[in-house]
């Protein structure tokens, strides 16, 4: 976010969560932000194939989460 690499934490809709340690808000400028802020997100690469995989070229988004039978019938386990 805004070139800051986080994990998030928690996926709710289309509203994510993110804990941020005291340290990374000493060095960065995001204990400044405030709600209504526009930020710029990044998507990890692998997460981006990740998408497509799992969506194909549909536009509904993927309601069904990463499941073992999901990773299994993708390839992704034996």
């Amino acid at each position: 976010m805004d070139g800051v690499s986080l994990t998030v934490n928690g996926v709710e809709g289309a509203r994510f969560s993110l804990n941020l340690v005291p340290h990374t808000l000493a060095q960065t400028t995001l204990g400044e932000y405030r709600r209504g802020r526009r930020v710029d997100l990044e998507v990890d690469l692998l997460a981006r194939y990740l998408e497509r995989l799992l969506l194909g070229n549909t536009v509904a988004p993927f309601q069904g989460g990463v499941t073992m039978g999901l990773l299994a019938r993708t390839g992704f386990l034996s």
